[in-house]
């Protein structure tokens, strides 16, 4: 990595492969960090790279070249990064544990006790309280009912803390 300070450009929606592409064909020093998600359909294995931070992509910027990133189109804003060094520090730990291919994912704020909205799948809409986390992906939610509890399991990723 360079010695250039660090910029997080936050993207406009699905946005961040593009804008890297962007910037490397500008030759601007971009990083986003992927991870590997496989799914199945039809009885095929398909493999895609989704970005680890949606919306985000981090960029090591000279000062005469945060012109050349809102010129994309791709960008929303440009934001400055207080502690270059710490930031530095943790970006790093990130990009070997993904290269380790090791599975990462950013584990949101969700835990017991957190008041959520269920954001898709056939329960979309509805809101309710985080009993227990299991692993990285599954929720216990307790959902009220006419004054009584129901618990369901769900896929994190389908939660919204409130």
């Amino acid at each position: 990595m360079s010695e250039l300070p660090w910029f997080v450009a936050h993207t406009r929606p699905r946005c961040e492969k593009k804008l890297a592409d962007y910037c490397r064909r500008e030759s601007l020093v971009t990083t986003l960090p992927l991870y590997r998600s496989v799914k199945k359909y039809r009885g095929k294995t398909v493999v895609f790279h989704k970005p680890l931070f949606p919306n985000y992509v981090f960029l090591q910027l000279r000062p005469d070249e945060r012109q050349t990133v809102y010129q994309s189109d791709y960008v929303a804003n440009l934001l400055n990064v207080p502690d270059q060094e710490t930031f530095k520090q943790q970006l790093g730990d990130i990009l070997v544990a993904l290269e380790t291919e090791v599975e990462v994912r950013l584990a949101p704020t969700i835990g017991p006790g957190t008041k959520v909205r269920i954001k898709s799948g056939p329960l979309q809409g509805m809101d309710a309280w985080v009993e227990r986390r299991s692993g990285m992906l599954e929720v216990l939610l307790r959902l009220d009912f006419v004054g009584q509890a129901a618990a369901v399991k769900v896929d994190v990723t389908q939660l919204e803390p409130i």
